[in-house]
Protein backbone atom coordinates (compact mmCIF):
# COMPACT_ATOMS: atom_id res chain seq x y z
CA UNK A 1 0.00 0.00 0.00
CA UNK A 2 1.04 3.58 -0.91
CA UNK A 3 1.92 6.23 1.65
CA UNK A 4 -0.60 8.74 1.60
CA UNK A 5 0.50 12.01 0.39
CA UNK A 6 -0.59 15.06 2.81
CA UNK A 7 -2.71 17.52 1.31
CA UNK A 8 -0.05 19.86 1.89
CA UNK A 9 2.19 17.91 -0.19
CA UNK A 10 4.27 17.13 3.25
CA UNK A 11 6.23 13.70 2.16
CA UNK A 12 7.83 13.20 5.30
CA UNK A 13 8.72 10.07 6.65
CA UNK A 14 9.48 8.24 9.59
CA UNK A 15 13.04 8.95 9.38
CA UNK A 16 12.36 12.77 9.14
CA UNK A 17 10.43 12.05 12.26
CA UNK A 18 13.30 10.32 14.10
CA UNK A 19 16.07 12.82 13.14
CA UNK A 20 13.58 15.68 14.95
CA UNK A 21 12.98 13.61 17.61
CA UNK A 22 17.07 12.89 17.84
CA UNK A 23 17.54 16.73 17.48
CA UNK A 24 14.32 17.79 19.71
CA UNK A 25 16.08 14.95 22.58
CA UNK A 26 19.98 16.65 21.97
CA UNK A 27 18.69 20.18 22.68
CA UNK A 28 17.76 18.79 25.81
CA UNK A 29 20.25 17.02 26.95
CA UNK A 30 22.70 20.42 26.57
CA UNK A 31 20.00 22.44 28.13
CA UNK A 32 20.03 19.79 31.07
CA UNK A 33 24.24 20.20 31.40
CA UNK A 34 23.72 23.36 31.94
CA UNK A 35 21.07 22.88 34.36
CA UNK A 36 22.63 19.88 36.95
CA UNK A 37 25.08 22.21 38.35
CA UNK A 38 22.72 24.85 39.44
CA UNK A 39 20.67 22.65 41.01
CA UNK A 40 23.87 20.39 42.47
CA UNK A 41 24.86 23.88 44.04
CA UNK A 42 21.10 24.58 45.23
CA UNK A 43 20.43 20.87 47.04
CA UNK A 44 20.96 21.02 50.96
CA UNK A 45 21.25 17.38 51.00
CA UNK A 46 24.35 15.73 50.36
CA UNK A 47 22.77 12.78 48.74
CA UNK A 48 20.17 15.19 46.17
CA UNK A 49 23.37 17.43 45.30
CA UNK A 50 25.64 14.02 44.97
CA UNK A 51 22.97 12.31 42.59
CA UNK A 52 23.02 15.41 40.28
CA UNK A 53 26.38 15.79 40.26
CA UNK A 54 26.56 12.07 38.94
CA UNK A 55 24.14 12.56 36.19
CA UNK A 56 26.13 15.80 35.09
CA UNK A 57 28.64 13.26 34.00
CA UNK A 58 26.02 10.76 32.50
CA UNK A 59 24.51 13.15 30.84
CA UNK A 60 27.70 14.30 29.24
CA UNK A 61 28.34 11.16 28.06
CA UNK A 62 24.45 10.78 26.64
CA UNK A 63 25.20 13.91 24.50
CA UNK A 64 28.14 12.15 22.86
CA UNK A 65 26.26 9.31 22.35
CA UNK A 66 23.83 11.53 20.95
CA UNK A 67 26.39 13.19 18.49
CA UNK A 68 27.78 9.18 17.24
CA UNK A 69 24.16 8.71 16.39
CA UNK A 70 23.79 11.42 14.25
CA UNK A 71 27.40 10.21 12.78
CA UNK A 72 25.53 7.14 12.19
CA UNK A 73 22.76 8.60 10.54
CA UNK A 74 25.32 11.00 8.16
CA UNK A 75 23.77 14.02 9.18
CA UNK A 76 25.14 16.73 11.68
CA UNK A 77 24.39 16.98 15.45
CA UNK A 78 22.08 19.80 15.74
CA UNK A 79 19.87 20.81 18.42
CA UNK A 80 16.00 22.21 17.76
CA UNK A 81 14.30 24.18 20.55
CA UNK A 82 12.28 22.09 22.35
CA UNK A 83 9.66 24.33 24.30
CA UNK A 84 8.47 20.78 26.57
CA UNK A 85 12.05 20.63 28.66
CA UNK A 86 12.22 24.35 28.24
CA UNK A 87 9.14 24.42 30.62
CA UNK A 88 9.99 21.50 32.73
CA UNK A 89 13.69 23.11 33.48
CA UNK A 90 12.15 26.57 34.20
CA UNK A 91 9.87 24.74 36.88
CA UNK A 92 13.07 23.70 37.93
CA UNK A 93 14.58 26.98 38.19
CA UNK A 94 11.50 28.38 40.14
CA UNK A 95 11.40 25.82 42.89
CA UNK A 96 15.05 26.83 43.32
CA UNK A 97 14.41 30.33 43.43
CA UNK A 98 11.00 30.37 45.28
CA UNK A 99 12.09 27.58 48.13
CA UNK A 100 15.68 28.78 48.47
CA UNK A 101 16.45 28.45 52.30
CA UNK A 102 12.83 26.13 53.12
CA UNK A 103 13.05 22.67 54.07
CA UNK A 104 11.50 21.57 50.88
CA UNK A 105 13.44 22.79 48.76
CA UNK A 106 15.43 19.46 48.05
CA UNK A 107 12.01 17.34 48.24
CA UNK A 108 10.86 19.86 44.79
CA UNK A 109 14.47 19.59 43.30
CA UNK A 110 14.00 15.48 43.12
CA UNK A 111 10.36 16.03 41.85
CA UNK A 112 11.51 18.43 39.04
CA UNK A 113 14.71 16.12 38.41
CA UNK A 114 11.95 13.59 37.84
CA UNK A 115 10.01 15.87 35.39
CA UNK A 116 12.94 15.96 33.45
CA UNK A 117 14.13 12.03 34.16
CA UNK A 118 10.00 10.96 32.69
CA UNK A 119 10.34 13.46 29.72
CA UNK A 120 13.41 11.74 28.49
CA UNK A 121 12.57 8.45 29.48
CA UNK A 122 9.51 9.08 27.18
CA UNK A 123 11.64 10.16 24.40
CA UNK A 124 13.99 7.79 24.11
CA UNK A 125 11.45 5.05 24.30
CA UNK A 126 9.88 6.54 21.21
CA UNK A 127 13.26 7.47 19.10
CA UNK A 128 14.16 3.45 20.04
CA UNK A 129 11.10 2.48 18.79
CA UNK A 130 10.91 4.64 15.67
CA UNK A 131 14.91 3.41 15.02
CA UNK A 132 13.51 -0.17 14.79
CA UNK A 133 10.81 0.36 12.35
CA UNK A 134 13.71 1.89 10.64
CA UNK A 135 15.79 -1.15 11.63
CA UNK A 136 18.74 0.95 12.53
CA UNK A 137 19.91 -1.70 15.22
CA UNK A 138 23.39 0.45 15.83
CA UNK A 139 21.39 3.17 16.85
CA UNK A 140 18.78 1.74 18.75
CA UNK A 141 21.97 0.27 20.77
CA UNK A 142 23.33 3.64 22.04
CA UNK A 143 20.05 4.84 22.41
CA UNK A 144 19.48 2.09 24.74
CA UNK A 145 22.08 2.56 26.70
CA UNK A 146 21.00 5.67 27.58
CA UNK A 147 17.65 5.17 28.18
CA UNK A 148 18.81 2.58 30.85
CA UNK A 149 20.77 5.25 32.67
CA UNK A 150 18.11 7.54 32.76
CA UNK A 151 15.93 4.86 34.63
CA UNK A 152 18.21 4.11 36.68
CA UNK A 153 18.57 7.96 37.58
CA UNK A 154 14.95 8.15 38.15
CA UNK A 155 15.54 4.86 40.31
CA UNK A 156 17.97 6.93 42.64
CA UNK A 157 15.56 9.76 42.91
CA UNK A 158 12.69 7.74 43.99
CA UNK A 159 14.83 6.01 46.46
CA UNK A 160 16.52 9.43 47.96
CA UNK A 161 12.63 10.94 48.20
CA UNK A 162 11.55 8.06 50.07
CA UNK A 163 14.96 7.60 52.19
CA UNK A 164 13.95 10.70 53.93
CA UNK A 165 13.80 13.65 51.44
CA UNK A 166 10.12 13.69 51.73
CA UNK A 167 9.72 13.36 55.39
CA UNK A 168 12.18 15.69 56.39
CA UNK A 169 10.12 18.66 54.17
CA UNK A 170 6.97 17.46 55.41
CA UNK A 171 8.51 17.05 59.63
CA UNK A 172 9.99 20.56 59.06
CA UNK A 173 7.28 22.14 57.50
CA UNK A 174 4.66 21.22 60.38
CA UNK A 175 7.30 22.08 62.83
Amino acid sequence: MATPKKANGNNKDLEDLLLDGLKDIYYAEKKILKALPKMARGAYDEQVSAAFQKHLAETEGQVERLEEVFALLGVPARGKTCPAIDGILEEGSEILEEYKGSPSLDAGLVGAAQAVEHYEIARYGTLIAWAAALGKEDVIELLDATLEEEKATDDTLTALGEAGVNERAASQGAA
